[in-house]
């Protein structure tokens, strides 16, 4: 396997003091002792909860090459058998790995932000990119101060694309980590109220996510998405930037890169649309509105960076959401089975309501019902009350059947909801466990759906536990509509 970096750039890039006998080079780079591979660098990076620096001794018997310590640090490795590069910090260290990867790649790099859809875009865009050259992507959604420099300085020299995700929590975060990435294409994927609590509104969110245009390449390609109601808001904070190409996509008249036409079916979506001046048609292997217009940015951003379009739009069909992001599982249950649709990974007004959405068109069996499990939208500050209780409406335009709640958050939706839907409201997701599997029947589809901190994952897990997984069949009308084991959609990114 080749070198990803030599240990002479690694010395000479960072400033860094080597201490025992150094390797040729490093294949990779790792910040996790757990999974780090053979050959490669430790960076002991000091994060909110753990410090790198307690773990370079699992990293060396885990296969590190090397470890990138600190000099405060030093100290404590004089009976380690490992070669280590010290450096004043070791973040910045990593920071300045990025920059030289940036320096260095021929690559077109495209840069993903916005409420929600962010991680689905950059899959999407690992899976269609792929075909037409060597893409370099994240394994997981390193979006963060962090994150963006890891998976920067993990650029290889002979990518021919480079897809990264910056998210951010406050003001001023993505302006640093654009500026780190220097995109030839910026997607902002949509604007809504997630992480409201540090905001004084959508408009403010909508500014902050603006920042990617500050970092764009010189030529660079701000794309923004038509269909948003802060595009106009967009449309000017990227001119206010210096971006000179503004470019969009959407279902609106105007978008450069635009459906024409939409057929939703039971596991899959075909999209008749145009991609520049090109007409395309294409299948997304799920269903979901929200994956349409994903799509449409990643076609667009593979127009720009001159990939092979009609490869990316036959490797359309091979997206499918990742765990808790949509995934579709068929569970056995007594004398039938019942769908579980996992959204669980994390939710904000906008992710929740195409989640709804997704639950109202998912086929049910004869006699099922459509269940909603919602837990609390964090961070939102002091909006949480009134956006709580704005679920109502889709709930109810959805046909959703029974509605359980968890945490206090969702009291509010509680006292809005017609007690014919309210289900049940509970303190947390262990408490809803036993009475949530109790109630369900055949061909029932259940969606779950709530922010991280609500532990969602758990009661997913407990579901899939207690429930054994059925074999895949062609669906019947216990089976809650089409019972096959792939994922249906994802509703946030």
């Amino acid at each position: 396997m080749s070198l990803l970096w030599t240990a002479e750039e690694l010395v000479t890039i960072m400033r860094a003091r080597p201490v025992g006998q150094l390797p040729e080079g490093v294949i990779g780079i790792s910040i996790d002792s757990r999974t780090i591979g053979q050959g490669e660098a430790f960076f002991a990076i000091r994060g909110d909860r753990f410090d790198g620096h307690d773990y370079v001794v699992k990293a060396m018997h885990g296969g590190a090459a090397l470890a990138v310590v600190s000099e405060d640090k030093l100290v404590a490795f004089g009976h380690v058998q490992l070669p280590l590069l010290v450096v004043t910090n070791v973040l910045e260290a990593m920071e300045a790995l990025a920059r030289a990867a940036r320096a260095r790649s021929q690559a077109k790099i495209i840069a993903v932000t916005g409420s929600v859809g962010k991680t689905t875009t950059k899959e999407m865009l690992r899976t269609v990119l792929s075909p037409s050259g060597l893409t370099h992507v994240s394994p997981a959604s390193f979006n963060n101060h962090w994150g963006v420099p890891l998976t920067l300085a993990r650029l290889p020299a002979d990518a021919a694309f480079g897809v990264f995700e910056i998210g951010m929590n406050h003001p001023g975060e993505i302006t640093p980590l654009v500026k780190l990435v220097k995109p030839h294409v910026a997607i902002i994927t949509a604007i809504a109220a997630a992480h409201l609590g540090a905001f004084k509104d959508v408009n403010q969110i909508a500014r902050a996510k603006a920042e990617i245009f500050s970092g764009l390449d010189r030529d660079g390609v701000a794309l923004i998405n038509r269909d948003d109601k802060r595009y106009k808001l967009l449309n000017e904070l990227a001119r206010e930037a210096g971006v000179k190409r503004i470019m969009s996509f959407g279902t609106k008249r105007g978008a450069h890169f635009r459906a024409i036409n939409v057929r939703p079916l039971t596991d899959c979506t075909v999209v008749d649309a145009r991609i520049g001046e090109e007409p395309v048609t294409y299948k997304i292997g799920a269903p979901g509105a929200h994956f349409v217009s994903n799509s449409l940015a990643v076609l667009g951003a593979v127009s720009l960076a001159g990939a092979n379009l009609a490869k990316a739009g036959l490797a359309m069909a091979r997206v499918k959401p990742e765990k808790g992001r949509g995934e579709r599982h068929l569970l056995n249950l007594g004398s039938g089975r019942f769908t579980l649709i996992d959204e669980s990974y994390n939710a904000n007004p906008a992710s929740v309501t195409a989640a709804i959405a997704l639950l109202a068109g998912a086929p049910k069996g004869a006699r099922g019902r459509r269940i909603a499990v919602l837990g609390d939208m964090l961070e939102l500050g002091n909006a949480s009350q009134r956006l709580h209780k704005s679920l109502r409406k889709p709930l109810e335009a959805g046909g959703i059947d029974l509605v359980y709640l968890v945490g206090p958050e969702m009291q509010a939706l509680a006292e809005e909801l017609d007690p014919a839907m309210l289900a049940g409201h509970y303190a947390s997701a262990a408490d809803l466990e036993k009475p949530l599997l109790s109630a369900l029947k055949p061909g029932d589809v259940v969606m779950t759906k709530a922010s991280l901190g609500t532990k969602f994952t758990g009661l997913v897990a407990a579901m899939i536990k207690a429930c054994t997984p059925a074999a895949a069949t062609s669906g019947d009308g216990d089976a809650g509509g089409d019972a096959s084991s792939k994922p249906v959609g994802r509703a946030t990114g």
